[in-house]
C-alpha cells in the first residue's frame, strides 16, 4: 500500500497529498452526485483560506460533505481541531468554549445561536465558520492536530491530544491490515467526531477510497436503501450496531456489495463475535474484531478475519507496528500464557496526553509512546489477546475480587440486557427485563461468588448508552 504523505519538518500530514488523488471519487451523498478529490479539496481549501495557520478551531461534526471538508481544510491549513458531534450538550459546548477559547468555531447553520461574541467569516449552504473575540492566552504545540474527547464523555472538558504523526500512523496501519485500496468504498455508520468514526474516514482518504455519507442510523429504512443503492464495500460498528443487526436478522439480509465489516468501540459478547464470524464467512465477508482507545488515536488490535471464528472473544494481535504487553500490579511483565495483567502498548499512534484547559495545549508528548489501557487482559498459547475487564471495574465483596464486567457478561449470556455499578458494601445490577429480578439474583448467586446480601438487581426501562453505544455508567441512579 502506497499512500501521499506531506512532511513539514517532523509534521507528517496526509491531508496534504490528497490533491494528487483529484480524478477519483472521494464521497457520495445521499442527495448529490459523486464528487471526486478535486471537487472536495476545493471546497475544504477555500474555508481554509479563511482562518488564520496554527489556529485552534472548534468544529462541530455531522456526516455530510460540509463537515468532512471542514475538517481536512483545517487539517491542510495547520490549524488545531478540536472535534465534537452535532448532538453535543448545551451545557458541554458552552464549557468547551469557556475553558479552550478557540479562535474560530465551524458549525452547521441551525446551532447558530451561541452565547458568545462572534462575527460571520464564511458561510455555505449548510455550514457557518465564525471568528471569537476571545483573547489568545495560550499557545499551540507545534505537534498537535486534534483534540478528540473520551468516548463515554458525560461533559468533563478533558481532551485528547492526538499529533499529526499518531493520525498518520494509525490510518497507515488501518489501511494495511483491512486492505483497503482505492477501490475501497465505507459508508458512515457512526458520528465523525468519535475516534472510531473519524478513523474510518481518515483510512480511507490516506488510500484514495471513497465514503458514502449519510446521517441515517441502521434503524432508518433510508440507511438501507442508501446501502443498496450506493454499494458501499465496508461498514463498521460498535458492539450495541451488531446488537441491532442480530435483530434486523443480518443473516437474511443480501448484501453483495460488502467485503469486509470491523467492529470497535467496546467488547463484543465471545458469543455473538461467532455468530457474526460464521455469518460472514458463509457470505463471503471478511470479518473484524478490533480493539483500541482515543488515547491510541484510534486502533491497538485486531483479529485476523481468518481467526474470527477460532479465536472469537479475543481482541487478537497488535497492529502493524504496535506492541502489547501484560503487566502484574507490582508493574512485572507477564511472560505467562493464561495469566491475567493490565494490557499496556507501545506505538506511533499513543497520543501526547490530555488537555484539561487551553494552557495544556502547549504541552509535548508526555506519553512518549506507552499507553497503559487500564484494561485487564490476557495472551493465550497462540499470542492472541483477551480482555477478560477493566482495571476500575473491579469490586472486593466479602474478601473476594468480583469483575463487573465479568458479571454483566454472565447476565447478557441469559439474553438479559444489564449494566453493573457499585461500591465494595453494595453492587446493583440493572437489567431491562421485569419480573426476572429474582431470577437473576439467585443465578448470580449460583454462578459467582457474590453474597446474596451484598446485592441488589434493579429492573430499568432502559440501559443508558451514549450515542457510540457505549454504557453510560453515570447515569445509572
Amino acid at each position: 500500500m502506497k499512500s501521499g504523505v506531506v512532511r513539514i519538518g517532523k509534521f507528517m500530514v496526509f491531508h496534504k497529498a490528497l490533491d494528487k488523488y483529484s480524478g477519483n471519487i472521494a464521497f457520495i451523498s445521499e442527495d448529490s452526485s459523486p464528487i471526486t478529490y478535486q471537487e472536495f479539496l476545493k471546497t475544504a481549501d477555500t474555508i481554509a483560506k479563511h482562518i488564520k495557520q496554527r489556529c485552534l478551531t472548534l468544529v462541530v461534526c455531522k456526516n455530510n460533505l460540509e463537515s468532512v471538508a471542514g475538517y481536512v481544510g483545517l487539517m491542510r491549513a495547520d490549524a488545531v481541531q478540536i472535534l465534537v458531534n452535532d448532538s453535543i450538550d448545551d451545557q458541554f459546548f458552552s464549557n468547551l468554549l469557556t475553558t479552550y477559547r478557540p479562535e474560530y468555531i465551524y458549525l452547521p447553520k441551525e446551532k447558530f445561536s451561541l452565547s458568545v461574541e462572534v462575527s460571520l467569516v464564511w458561510s455555505n449552504r449548510s455550514y457557518v465558520l465564525l471568528r471569537t473575540s476571545y483573547y489568545i492566552d495560550y499557545t499551540l504545540h507545534d505537534d498537535l492536530a486534534l483534540l478528540l474527547s473520551t468516548s463515554g464523555s458525560t461533559g468533563s472538558p478533558k481532551l485528547v491530544r492526538q499529533s499529526y504523526k499518531n493520525i498518520f500512523s494509525n490510518a497507515e496501519a488501518i489501511s494495511e491490515y483491512l486492505e483497503i485500496d482505492n477501490c475501497e468504498r465505507a459508508i458512515t455508520t457512526m458520528p465523525m467526531g468519535y475516534t472510531y468514526g473519524l478513523s474510518i474516514i481518515n483510512s480511507h482518504l490516506l488510500t484514495s477510497a471513497s465514503i458514502v455519507l449519510t446521517e441515517a442510523t441502521l434503524m432508518d429504512k433510508r440507511f438501507w436503501q442508501i446501502l443498496k443503492d450506493k454499494r458501499p464495500t465496508n461498514f463498521g460498528g460498535v458492539p450495541y450496531i451488531y446488537e441491532m443487526l442480530k435483530r434486523l436478522r443480518f443473516e437474511r439480509m443480501d448484501l453483495p456489495s460488502l467485503n469486509f465489516m470491523t467492529q470497535a468501540g467496546g467488547k463484543l459478547s465471545a458469543e455473538l463475535s461467532s455468530e457474526f464470524a460464521e455469518i460472514c464467512e458463509k457470505k463471503g465477508i471478511r470479518f473484524y474484531v478490533m480493539y483500541g482507545q482515543t488515547e491510541a488515536t484510534a486502533r491497538m488490535s485486531y483479529l485476523p478475519w481468518t481467526h474470527a471464528r477460532s479465536k472469537a472473544g479475543s481482541i487478537g494481535v497488535p497492529i502493524p507496528g504496535g506492541e502489547f504487553h501484560i503487566e502484574d500490579e507490582n508493574g512485572n511483565v507477564i511472560d505467562k500464557s493464561e495469566v491475567s495483567g493490565e494490557l499496556v502498548y507501545r506505538g506511533d499512534n499513543v497520543t501526547l496526553g490530555y488537555a484539561k484547559n487551553r494552557f495544556d495545549l502547549g504541552k509535548g508528548d508526555e506519553n512518549k509512546g506507552m499507553l497503559y489501557t487500564g484494561d485487564i487482559a490476557k495472551q493465550d498459547r497462540d499470542g492472541f489477546f483477551y480482555i477478560v475487564g477493566r482495571k476500575k471495574r473491579f469490586l472486593k465483596m466479602f474478601g473476594n475480587r468480583i469483575n463487573l464486567d465479568e458479571v454483566e457478561a454472565l447476565i447478557k449470556a441469559t439474553g438479559c440486557d444489564c449494566a453493573c455499578k457499585g461500591t465494595d458494601e453494595n453492587l446493583n445490577i440493572y437489567i431491562t427485563q421485569r419480573g426476572k429480578e429474582a431470577q437473576i439474583k439467585q443465578y448470580i448467586v449460583e454462578r459467582t461468588h457474590i453474597h446474596r446480601s451484598a446485592f441488589t438487581v434493579v429492573a430499568i426501562d432502559e440501559i443508558p448508552r451514549n450515542e457510540s453505544g457505549k454504557i453510560l455508567y453515570s447515569a445509572l441512579k
